[in-house]
């Protein structure tokens, strides 16, 4: 094919140039008008948007729809971490790990791998390992590890957490750091160019998001690393949020500082705990904050859905327990520049709305309506989520069936889901205020 190529005219290489560039620019206008998945939405700004994957949930239907329809990048949860694939040494299994990427590829997703080398899900036989073993040992795992995957894996997690908390910028005590010194990461990244130069090559932390001691200590082991010319291609910074640790300010700047040392920047295992407006907010400042780095190569949240997160009592997720899209997702996809959808699982172009009203009031309690209205297309079902203030409590609901998120409650109809272009339905619920007078806050209305 090759030398065919080569012996083809320069007329016809041209009619072929042109004939790719309207085949690109015709690619370019269906991503556009297809804009309305986290995936499509990010691919358009050249980024991509992607989640962590439990192979033990990809045979729950909702999972997988929402998976499927929402992001192109995967990276296995907990699959690919030395106590999956490495549990007694030099006896590798990567059988959950291949279901990920099996599924990921077949969907046409990118896969980022993680993590090979980090201090904690190690196997109990690597921290008894004398140094020259571990040395062996790590080296070999990188190898075998990426050698399986070789040429299916877009970035690597090569290190994950190697710096301790708090201002001192030290290496975490492990058994690399301990044994094996301050060379054990640029060991690792080496011997990880030579296992899959095509890869790219990532140092992974939290609490790095901001500029701070922890962050600067990271950042000057890359700039000898990109002085030294030791193969390092990004950064991942893991992204988890909460009232504790909210998201940094200069979150844009200490990306920029690291894009700036030559390296890619990701969001790597973005969650923010909350609920409502403020987790909505949070999360579209840390899509803007990547936006606006030319080097922010794209995002991961660690998770599809807050019932199986990590952190799921703070319901940090895009999606809640039963898959309705959340305001926080509607931010993210607005901040991306998408539109329509909502989450909407058949992908279509129906809209609802939501608006609230308050229909009766006491001094210990009110009665709250939302009324429902299709848009300009008729809708099979619909979801409205609302945010209570706290302490306030749910005491009733009519004409709706409510799931709850922490203070987040999802209305699904009852008998009521069905309604023509144009027409409205309604439910209505009863509140104790318990103190708090507060109206609750619609997050929006969705098509499911």
């Amino acid at each position: 094919m090759r030398m065919t190529l080569l012996r083809l005219s320069r007329a016809a290489t041209a009619g072929l140039v042109a004939a790719a560039a309207l085949t690109a620019a015709a690619h370019s206008a269906e991503a556009a008008e297809a804009a309305d998945t986290l995936g499509s939405a990010a691919a358009a700004q050249g980024r991509y948007f992607g989640t962590a994957v439990a192979a033990s949930h990809l045979g729950e239907t909702d999972y997988v729809a929402t998976l499927n329809r929402e992001f192109d990048s995967a990276t296995p949860e907990n699959e690919m971490k030395w106590d999956a694939t490495e549990p007694a040494r030099g006896t590798f299994t990567f059988s959950a790990a291949d279901q990920v990427v099996n599924h990921a590829q077949a969907q046409g997703m990118d896969v980022r791998g993680h993590t090979l080398v980090w201090h904690s899900q190690l196997p109990s036989w690597v921290g008894g390992l004398g140094a020259a073993d571990l040395r062996s040992a790590m080296n070999n795992h990188i190898n075998r590890v990426m050698g399986h995957y070789k040429g299916q894996i877009h970035s690597w997690d090569v290190v994950n957490e190697a710096f301790q908390d708090g201002g001192s910028g030290a290496r975490r005590s492990s058994p690399f750091q301990d044994k094996l010194g301050d060379g054990y990461i640029e060991e690792a990244f080496r011997t990880a160019r030579a296992a899959d130069p095509a890869a790219k090559l990532c140092y992974n932390d939290y609490n790095t998001d901001g500029v701070n001691a922890k962050s600067t200590a990271v950042y000057n082991m890359v700039k000898d690393f990109k002085s030294r010319g030791v193969p390092i291609d990004c950064v991942g910074f893991q992204g988890h949020f909460n009232s504790n640790s909210p998201v940094p300010s200069d979150l844009r700047a200490n990306l920029q500082r690291f894009a700036d040392l030559g390296v890619d920047v990701q969001i790597t295992e973005l969650d923010i705990e909350g609920s409502g407006a403020a987790q909505a907010d949070s999360y579209a400042r840390v899509v803007e904050a990547c936006l606006a780095v030319d080097r922010c190569t794209g995002i991961t949240v660690w998770g599809v859905t807050d019932k199986y997160s990590w952190r799921s009592g703070g319901t940090p997720l895009l999606f809640d327990g039963n898959y309705a899209a959340k305001p926080a997702y509607d931010a993210v996809l607005s901040a991306l520049g998408g539109s329509g959808g909502g989450g909407n699982p058949g992908g279509g172009t129906a809209t609802c709305t939501a608006t609230y009203t308050r229909t009766a009031d006491w001094s210990s309690g009110y009665n709250g309506q939302v009324t429902i209205t299709a848009g300009s297309e008729p809708i099979g079902s619909w979801a409205a989520t609302l945010t209570f203030a706290s302490p306030q409590r749910v005491q009733a609901t009519w004409n709706a069936v409510p799931t709850w998120s922490g203070n987040v409650m999802t209305a699904r109809p009852s008998w009521n889901g069905t309604l023509a272009a144009g027409a409205s339905t309604g439910f209505g619920f009863t509140v104790a205020k318990n103190g708090s007078d507060a109206a609750p806050v619609v997050g929006g209305c969705t098509v499911s």
